[in-house]
């Protein structure tokens, strides 16, 4: 176990800096990186994520015996036609110029965050419930992937952006796939998540703050989720269930 955790620890190193893993297909799924940061950030623990990995491993997605670092640069902001993220691009390229690597990081946080706010507000679709609005960019955009494995097991990550447009504190809440108020529906059957990023099972929000969060249904790696089953004849929702209202956002798979 000890040998397989070390190996699983340098795979999930790789992927949450932006490295390469060779043997990994080129369309390798976004919760792959997902669950490496989940586990870093304890969310998940070391066997879940162990059982995640050997599930690539099983469906050929991934070999452990083949691993190289291969280094990535980081290109600098492009240049946007929107004025407004033109000129917060500007603004985080004059972050890059801080040398001490904490006050660079505190410079560039919130801006990445208005550029990514702004992203979703001008460009996703808005579902308004109660004190939240969601945001989303809907299946086939980064973050919002459908596919199905070579054995045969469908994998749906779904990535939303949750925004308090109300003045008190509020927050969203999934604490465990029994307890979570999201989940995907086909009409007759829910299907609980396989991994997820709440923090502690909920996010709190202030008013006016946003947050993106990430939720992954697909194999059940051992910590109460259920696999996902994709039918292409029926229709397939994403449930949310919160206190404050209830909604169902429709998922285009194919």
């Amino acid at each position: 176990m000890k040998t397989v955790l070390t190996a699983i620890s340098t795979i999930a190193v790789l992927l949450l800096v932006g490295s390469s893993v060779s043997s990994v297909y080129a369309d390798v799924p976004a919760w792959v990186k997902n669950n490496a940061g989940w586990w870093a950030e304890g969310t998940i623990d070391d066997d879940s994520f162990v059982q995640g990995i050997q599930f690539l491993i099983k469906e050929g997605i991934m070999s452990i015996t083949q691993v190289q670092e291969s280094k990535k640069s980081v290109s600098s902001a492009s240049s946007s036609d929107d004025p407004v993220i033109a000129s917060l691009e500007a603004e985080l390229e004059k972050c890059s110029e801080i040398v001490k690597a904490y006050k660079r990081l505190d410079c560039e946080k919130p801006i990445k965050q208005e550029i990514l706010v702004h992203t979703y507000k001008t460009g996703a679709e808005h579902f308004d419930l109660g004190p939240i609005t969601y945001h989303w960019f809907g299946v086939g955009s980064e973050g919002n992937e459908f596919e199905i494995t070579p054995t045969g097991q469908p994998i749906l990550s779904v990535r939303m952006l949750a925004e308090n447009t109300s003045s008190e504190i509020t927050a969203i809440n999934c604490t465990s796939p029994a307890i979570c108020n999201y989940d995907v529906w086909d009409g007759s059957k829910a299907f609980k998540y396989s991994g997820m990023d709440f923090t502690s099972g909920q996010i709190v929000m202030n008013p006016g703050d946003a947050r993106e969060f990430n939720i992954l249904f697909g194999p059940n790696i051992g910590y109460g989720g259920t696999e996902f089953e994709y039918d292409s004849s029926k229709s397939y929702t994403f449930r949310i269930n919160e206190p404050f209202g209830s909604f169902d956002v429709h998922l285009d798979l194919e």
